[in-house]
Parts: C-alpha cells; structure tokens; sequence
C-alpha cells in the first residue's frame, strides 16, 4: 500500500488565548478506501482542510483549539513518520493492531552480508576466509559419498553489522557473555524515518513524541545506500549527545543506526553516544540496513552476538518481526 502525507503551513487560535504557527508541516495520512482493500490510496479531494486539521490537533495533542487555519496544502506519496492518531500500515498494507490478527509474521533482514575482503568501517582489517578442511580433502576421513568443507573466519569484531557491549567502552563493563538475552531478542522498536533530516546530528527532540523506555531506538538515516563505497566513509549522520542523554534518561534498551557510526566520526575523537549509552547498559547497534521497510512503531527488534568471553564486539544478525 502507497503511504502519503500532508504537506501545509498552519495557524492555531486557542480558546484561551495565544496560538501557534507552523510551516511546512509534515503529517502521516490514513488510508483511505476506494473500492478494495488492495486497492486503497489517498486522493487529495478526500481529506478535507477540515480532516486533516482533526489529525494535526491528535497529533500535536492540543486542547482548546478554536480554530486552524491550513495553506500551502498539498499531498504527496512519502512514507510514513509515525504521526499520533494515525493507525500505522507495514508494508503489505495492513493496519496496527489489525495486521496482526489478519496477517502472518513477516521477518525484514537488517544485516549487512559478511564477505571476504568487506570494508566495513575504512581503516579497519576486511575479513579473510580460507579453508582448514577442504572437501576433496575430507573425502579420507568420512565414507564414501560424505564429505565436509571446514574453513577458517579471520575478522575484526566491528564487520558488518555489529553490536557494542559496555565492554567495548568501559574496561569493567559487561562483555558479549554477560548479556542478557531478554534484552536483545523481541524489543519493541521504535524507528526514527529520518532520511529527510536537515542537519548530520540528530536532536533529542525528534524522541519527545516517542515512548522509548525499554524500547530499541532504531535510526533510520538511509546511509546505508552508500555502504561499501567511499561516499560512506564521510558526512554520514549520528545521534548527538543531547539526544544520547535524553534516551539514557528515557530508559531506551537498544540504539541502533544506519550509518558509519553512531558518533560523529568527524569531530576529532570525541564519542559521547558510545560513552553515554553504553556507560548505561545501552547497546549499541551500527550498520544496520533496510530500516526503511519498518513502520515507525509495531515492529520487535532482535539483535544477539555469540556468547564470546572478553570480547566486546561482534556481528549480529538484526532483524524486526512485522
């Protein structure tokens, strides 16, 4: 199903006194029936300036209002962001909660593929495989018509898509064979559409209309289209440090993102988020990919690296159940 949203500039008069103006304004648009289900979409001419001032006041929560204005209206096909008062649709169409009664679970793959020679994060070793047992070779030791391929996996922990432990971070924290599974397998995503954003560092407000606490914070930036590539290396987007403040006081469970890092890697050395989060438990979750085939609220998040003693990071196969 096609998503939309409306584009306006607006003006709000309460009641009481005082009033808001608003521009450029953003909001998510319910679907709208025409004929079948599988063939709903939005026309313009059936949300009215009235309807879609109804969906601005539930979104923004306002009370009071007396009256608001709308111009500059118009309706695009973009994905959804997670506007309040707006049921949520995946990608088949369904709407939240129906969709999960009516259809089976869907599984988005979030990992990057693993190869020989991958540059994950430039300046760090690609991985090498080479075999210890070919399967020519292990022909002599198994019977006839059974044979194995036995190779050997040589990579830095931070390939792929991978996962910070505090470990990684603080000397005394908690390394891949302290973590709790709880923790890592079917948390509620939160995901953060921000492919449009106007600046690399992403604020702590764009969390202030999310509930976050016990949630996996999942970043989508769309950096990943430039994966593998040079362009990957330079300019990509991060999780400021106010923003990493505001979700270790909100009590999120898991931040994940999309692109190089979720510091900023150009900022002379500094990693506030990496400290932040992870001096709280926090795990860090980078590289992940296809963010953008999640609704912005719905989804459980999985993430679990092997239990390896010592070590502080290691590729995770991330996925979200629909």
């Amino acid at each position: 199903m096609t998503e939309h949203r409306a584009h306006f500039d607006a003006e709000i008069v309460f009641v009481n006194g005082g009033g808001l103006s608003a521009r450029d304004f953003r909001l998510d648009l319910p679907a709208a029936a025409s004929g079948t289900p599988s063939e709903e979409r939005i026309l313009e001419e059936q949300f009215s300036e009235d309807r879609i001032a109804q969906l601005l006041i539930a979104h923004l929560g306002l009370a009071l209002v007396q009256s608001v204005e709308l111009s500059k209206l118009r309706i695009v096909e973009e994905q959804h962001r997670g506007s309040r008062g707006v049921p949520q649709s995946d990608t088949e169409g369904s709407t939240q909660p129906e969709a999960a009664a009516a259809s089976p679970r869907r599984v988005v793959d979030l990992s990057h593929t693993i190869r020989a020679g991958l540059v994950t994060y430039p300046g760090l070793p690609a991985p090498t495989i080479t075999p210890h047992l070919t399967r020519e070779e292990s022909r002599s030791h198994y019977a006839p018509g059974t044979e194995f391929a036995m190779d050997v996996l040589t990579m830095i922990g931070n390939t792929g898509t991978y996962l910070d432990s505090p470990f990684h971070r603080y000397e005394g924290g908690a390394d891949l064979s302290g973590l709790e599974l709880a923790e890592l397998v079917g948390v509620r995503a939160e995901v953060l559409h921000l492919t449009d954003a106007a600046s690399r560092g992403i604020p702590a407000s764009v969390f202030y209309d999310r509930d976050v606490a016990g949630a996996a914070v999942l970043l989508h930036t769309g950096w990943d289209a430039h994966f593998g590539t040079p362009e990957y290396a330079t300019g990509s987007p991060f999780l400021s440090e106010e923003g990493a403040q505001y979700l270790v006081e909100q009590g999120a469970a898991i931040v994940g993102i999309d692109s190089l890092n979720i510091d900023d890697t150009e900022s002379g050395g500094t990693r506030p988020a990496h400290s932040l989060l992870l001096a709280a438990g926090i795990h860090v979750v980078e590289h992940l990919t296809d963010l953008g085939q999640l609704p912005a609220r719905g989804a459980r998040f999985t993430a679990v690296p092997p239990k390896v003693e010592g070590f502080g990071t290691f590729p995770v196969r991330a996925f979200a159940e629909l």
